[in-house]
């Protein structure tokens, strides 16, 4: 297989990758270290590039802490949209094909309905103003790029809505969650897994697709959901948003219409359910 770069290979997405790579016996994949593959460092990323040729060059790397980036602007905005741009140039310079990760916050959420592709991004936080810059900055360089927005994003590894549910379950009888922002959970292993579908694939088209998986629901649902699939005895309470003020405002509703990428790529997602409860599995001890 051409030679694929993962970039934030330590964080949540890059560390899906490697599990999925290893199952799938997928060869030619390299996770950098950070020091070697800062997306800050141009430099740095110049003698990777180099070094290593790719043909794809997916980046998991992000600001992806929504109310910390409220107060930390110019860390956010360096790293997600000056890192893009960086990792953009690069790619158009070597040729490779940018597979570039981004998200639902980049839509106001005011309204009920799937959110496609071309519909208009007016993000109303920093994190998701400064995820739509890098889009833009990739859009305006490198014409071989392929943006995936996703959402809720979950997994067995790093920090998360689900091992922070489960921990917080394991430690309080009652949870009061947000019952009025709606959108789609997503099983990391299912999108890194779409990320090498598109890689293997001979279709070779570019430009903003959505993934997520399958279905709707809430925060509180999703809790919910989280309790009874693990067993978790905890009394859990729908609340409004407004009950639960943080920082950085969020999308009322976000769930994302998929048609483009199922149609050009053939990428169907699983229910968020049935993956949730596969996530579970693999954060039970005999799993660890």
């Amino acid at each position: 297989m051409a030679k694929v770069l993962v970039i934030g290979a330590g964080g949540q997405l890059g560390q899906c990758i490697k599990k999925i790579v290893t199952q799938r016996n997928i060869e030619q994949v390299i996770f950098p270290e950070e020091g070697v593959a800062n997306i800050l460092n141009l430099a740095a990323l110049s003698t990777l590039f180099n070094q290593e040729k790719p043909v794809y060059v997916v980046n998991c790397a992000a600001y992806t802490a929504v109310d910390k980036a409220e107060d930390e602007v110019d860390i956010a905005k360096a790293v997600n949209e000056t890192g893009a741009s960086n990792l953009a140039q690069l790619c158009k310079t070597y040729e490779a094909t940018l597979i570039h990760i981004s998200t639902d916050f980049v839509f106001e959420g005011n309204e009920v309905k799937l959110l496609k592709e071309d519909d208009v991004a007016r993000p109303i936080n920093v994190y998701g103003l400064t995820k739509l810059a890098g889009e833009k900055a990739i859009v305006d360089v490198l014409a071989q790029h392929i943006i995936l927005r996703t959402s809720w994003l979950y997994s067995e590894f790093a920090n998360n809505f689900v091992k922070t549910m489960l921990k917080l379950g394991a430690d309080k009888d009652e949870l009061n969650i947000i019952a009025d922002q709606v959108g789609t959970p997503t099983y990391a292993i299912d999108l890194a897994n779409a990320i090498f579908d598109i890689i293997q694939s001979p279709t070779k088209k570019y430009g903003i697709y959505h993934f997520s998986n399958e279905g709707v629901t809430s925060w509180y649902d999703f809790a919910k959901a989280i309790f009874d699939y693990s067993g978790t005895a905890v009394k859990v309470n729908p609340i409004s948003t407004s009950a639960y003020p943080t920082k950085a405002k969020r999308p009322h509703f976000s769930v994302m219409d998929k048609s483009k990428i199922k149609a050009d790529y053939n990428i169907k997602a699983p229910y968020w359910l049935y993956s949730l409860k596969k996530c579970i599995e693999q954060l039970r001890p005999n799993n660890q």
